[in-house]
């Protein structure tokens, strides 16, 4: 039951991707006025009267990954098994593989959310098992309260306030770029310090208005498991106040969050097109706004299914993974029907 389980969330994860990818060649060749018209109506403006369609189609296909001149089912299958191959066409605008220029951004909007993501949980977690644990006290309630406020503001409104007054008024971090372009590239300290200076605004940015969700969730799971009787009988035995904060309360409070945690990671990915925009720090995010702006089909497309691909394996892992970290929770109807 539990391998048909397996076989059930990975079918899924899969008939996803291949259906945004499917949707994209839908962008691509069905839509009016879409990226191939565009892309030919552009290029016979620039021929002028000496028009050469055969050249036109040419780099149109070069530009889509689709010619135009083939049935439909067949553009769709080249188009399909160019995804495969990692080929997602050439940037409009940057006359580059779309692929290269993804591939170069990736790593930098992983660096930024993934510190994002860690202090996010690591401060809400904290934060939210001690309000539980002093429940009601003056530090619990001006917590809460001061959470409940950060969480209010969208997170590319604080971007904006932090980057006009850390940025340009007090010119404490820089306003764009992911280095200085006097740095050695390379695993030195002086490279990665520089790096961490130009991501710090990003990353406080999504902290300061993301931890006060996961801290008030962490206080209600913690007070949640504090009214359990095994927390009651750990009392009764005389177990150490720390022991049973960590070993019991703790361990078992952090456990429901651990499904947010990883759809959180498709969060980010998608919140990286405006915060990436606002700080001009080149990642996924940062080109797929460039492509839309520039009207880049094919960077844009690639940056989307980038995005969408990040959003289903972190669901995916979430799905795979939950029942191994809490064997409370069944993996589908067939657990149920074995107990």
């Amino acid at each position: 039951m539990i391998d048909n389980y397996y076989v059930e969330r990975t079918a899924q994860a899969v008939f996803t991707v291949f259906a945004v990818a499917s949707l994209s060649f839908g962008l691509i060749r069905l839509m009016p006025g879409g990226p191939i018209d565009f892309i030919r109506a552009q290029m016979i403006q620039e021929q002028g009267t000496d028009v050469d369609m055969q050249r036109i189609n040419s780099m149109v296909e070069s530009y889509t990954n689709v010619r135009p001149s083939d049935p439909l089912y067949v553009q769709y299958v080249d188009y399909m098994t160019e995804l495969l191959q990692g080929n997602m066409g050439v940037s409009m605008w940057y006359n580059e593989p779309v692929s290269e220029i993804l591939a170069e951004a990736l790593p930098w909007t992983v660096f930024v959310m993934a510190i994002s993501l860690a202090l996010t949980f690591a401060i809400g977690i904290t934060l939210g098992a001690v309000m539980a644990y002093i429940e009601g006290s003056r530090f619990d309630v001006s917590t809460t309260l001061v959470s409940t406020f950060l969480n209010s503001i969208p997170y590319y409104v604080m971007a904006v306030l932090l980057v006009y007054l850390l940025g340009y008024q007090l010119s404490w971090f820089p306003t764009g770029g992911r280095f200085a372009s006097d740095v050695t590239i390379g695993m030195n300290i002086e490279f990665l310090a520089n790096a961490f200076h130009h991501a710090f605004l990003p990353i406080v940015s999504v902290v300061v208005t993301g931890f006060g969700i996961q801290a008030l969730a962490m206080r209600g799971n913690s007070i949640r498991v504090l009214g359990e009787d095994y927390i009651r009988v750990a009392r009764l035995r005389g177990l150490p106040p720390h022991d049973i904060a960590l070993r019991y309360v703790g361990r078992n409070a952090i456990l429901p969050m651990y499904t947010g945690m990883m759809i959180s990671i498709g969060f980010l990915f998608g919140g990286s097109v405006i915060l990436e925009e606002i700080f001009t720090y080149p990642g996924i995010g940062y080109y797929m706004f460039r492509g839309i702006e520039s009207r880049d089909y094919p960077l844009m497309m690639g940056a989307f299914l980038l995005i969408t691909v990040a959003v289903v394996i972190g669901i995916y892992i979430a799905d795979l993974t939950y029942g191994k970290i809490d064997p409370r929770a069944g993996t589908g109807s067939g657990d149920r029907e074995a107990y």
